[in-house]
């Protein structure tokens, strides 16, 4: 008899077959049960420590996964879910987890009918495209132009929030927000770059009501000489620089010799006469403003002041990129291109301000800004990032409809259909794969089932009675009304989801699910750096000639 054969390393620990598609199983539904309580209006919040010992208090999906730290392969997985869902459509982070969770731990008791893992993965794809299609099918068309239904929309999707209790003024900001940055693209479509052109600022202090959106642009910089420079002026002609206006030094130490006195004269007035120079082409386009990305030098702001223009220093780029698009300016890179036509003309207002204990600059009230700065104000920082986190998902919905307008029901009234129907057509599946299709059908009840769980409601009653609701009748919009546990029509109390984020979070979870069932062995070695080391430094052999570079370096 042949003796076994070990290929991998000694230390490396392997999980094969069945026991890995388990593993897998357990660190999905691990990681579901973990963000269950937080779907809903009546979701619960989690405290997190996170790394620098700060607090996060949140019931935002994402937010919460994002500080876990977890060591299974297959938890990673699930995790990266919730970011691509986040930054695909903004919204759902915490249903695509538990449907996906939900929809490994359906697939446990196939596997242990010895289904193969290639059938329940071609049931589970034959599902997800009939449930795409039914969604189509159940979506209706929205006009983006209707603000009551905008903020409607919005709502739905903040309700399950902490800001939810300020009533609509979240979604008003963000409404607000998108349709500033919204441009219309010359082939008909729309571009609305939320993370480049829509800037939130956290300013603690205040009252969250103060909270508005600035038609314009704020950044925390004062000008460069105050006192001798205005700090308020209205209807500003605003040039924007991407070039240091001080004299340039070398880029090492640099070592002059000089033998007469008039050459070190001739050296400063060579300096001044650049900067003399530099201003010149400046002053003559008659800008107001002067902000640059780069230095700015103590002579330049001199004779800046003489010409009555303003001065602002080192400014982010993407600060610098916003102030373009909403006063109307180009950016320059060298002085000696500046044109009277890049100067922003656009913009209502430039005043410095001083907010505690920093000055903070406005650029606002301009004629059609494509930039926006939403200013958050509110009693702690802890706070004022739940709310842009909420903001930031309310701005994403608002988003996903304007591109997309087409909604469908929400407070599980979809799922509740997509799984009604797809149980019908179960049927026509031929083969062992049907078992699997059904097994997404009843998985979908997951998310009603989760809302009535998390208002205290009676689940096993309130989902007998809301499947009998979708039996009965035909393209039913009856979901749970996730503040009272009770059975609502969603048409009636208003609750919509964007079409977009609805099938996005069926496809991530399925296939997902599906990914994860295909993995029939788990290897996990040491590490480079784990790996034992002798205290000897590196080996070499030879000569030297043959010298791994890496090798030589201590870990």
């Amino acid at each position: 008899m042949q003796a076994p054969v070990t290929v991998l390393n000694v230390q490396a620990k392997r999980e094969t077959g069945k026991q890995a598609q388990l593993g897998n199983i357990a660190a999905g539904k691990a990681v579901a049960d973990i963000i269950r309580t937080t779907l809903g209006p009546r979701s619960m919040l989690k405290m997190l420590l996170d790394a620098q010992g700060g607090i996060v208090l949140t019931n935002d999906g994402h937010a919460i996964l994002r500080e876990i730290d977890v060591s299974h392969p297959a938890a990673k997985s699930i995790i990266e879910l919730s970011r691509t869902q986040d930054e695909e459509v903004g919204d759902g982070t915490t249903s695509v987890i538990i449907l996906g969770g939900e929809m490994l731990h359906a697939a446990l008791p196939l596997l242990e009918r010895k289904l193969h893992p290639t059938v329940i993965v071609r049931g589970y794809n034959a599902a997800l495209e009939d449930a795409i299609k039914i969604v189509d099918e159940l979506a209706f068309p929205l006009d983006t132009a209707n603000r009551e239904q905008m903020l409607k929309i919005v709502m739905s999707c903040i309700g399950t929030k902490f800001t939810s209790r300020y009533g609509t003024l979240m979604a008003d900001l963000a409404l607000e927000a998108v349709a500033c940055i919204t441009r219309e693209l010359p082939g008909g479509g729309k571009e609305i770059d939320i993370k480049k052109y829509a800037k939130v600022e956290k300013l603690p202090g205040g009252q969250i009501e103060d909270s508005r959106v600035l038609k314009g642009v704020m950044f925390q910089k004062d000008v460069v000489a105050p006192g001798r420079m205005r700090r308020r002026i209205e209807n500003p002609r605003i040039l924007l620089l991407d070039c240091p206006l001080e004299y340039k030094k070398g880029e090492n130490q640099t070592n002059v010799e000089l033998s007469k006195e008039e050459d070190w004269s001739a050296l400063l007035k060579m300096e001044e006469d650049w900067h003399a120079r530099v201003c010149a082409q400046i002053i003559e386009v008659k800008p107001d403003v002067v902000i640059t990305e780069k230095g700015l030098s103590d002579l330049t702001a001199h004779l800046l002041i003489k010409a009555g223009i303003s001065a602002i220093r080192r400014l982010r780029k993407t600060d610098n990129n916003r102030i373009a698009r909403a006063c109307g300016a180009t950016i320059i890179n060298r002085p000696e291109e500046i044109r009277p036509e890049d100067v922003g003309t656009m913009a209502g207002l430039f005043e410095v301000k001083k907010i505690g204990d920093e000055y903070f600059s406005f650029i606002v009230d301009c004629a059609e800004p494509k930039a926006c700065t939403i200013m958050l104000r509110g009693p702690s920082k802890d706070i004022l990032n739940e709310v842009e986190r909420n903001l930031t998902d309310a701005m994403g919905v608002a988003r996903n409809v304007c591109l997309d307008p087409r909604l469908v029901p929400g407070g599980g009234a979809m799922e509740m259909a997509v799984s009604k129907r797809l149980a019908d057509r179960a049927d026509q599946v031929m083969g062992t794969e049907q078992w699997a299709y059904r097994a997404v059908a009843s998985t979908l009840e997951v998310i009603p089932r989760t809302l009535a769980q998390n208002c205290g409601a009676n689940v096993i009653r309130t989902i007998t009675k809301l499947r009998a609701k979708h039996a009965e009748e035909a393209d039913c919009t009856y979901g749970i009304d996730g503040n009272t546990g009770k059975l609502t029509d969603m048409k009636e109390l208003g609750v919509w989801e964007p079409y977009q984020v609805k099938v996005q979070t069926y496809k991530t979870a399925i296939e997902s699910a599906t990914l994860l069932l295909r993995i029939d062995d788990i290897v996990s070695g040491l590490s480079k750096k784990s790996a034992p080391q002798s205290n000897k430094g590196p080996a070499i052999e030879g000569d030297g000639s043959n010298v791994d570079s890496e090798q030589q370096l201590a870990e």
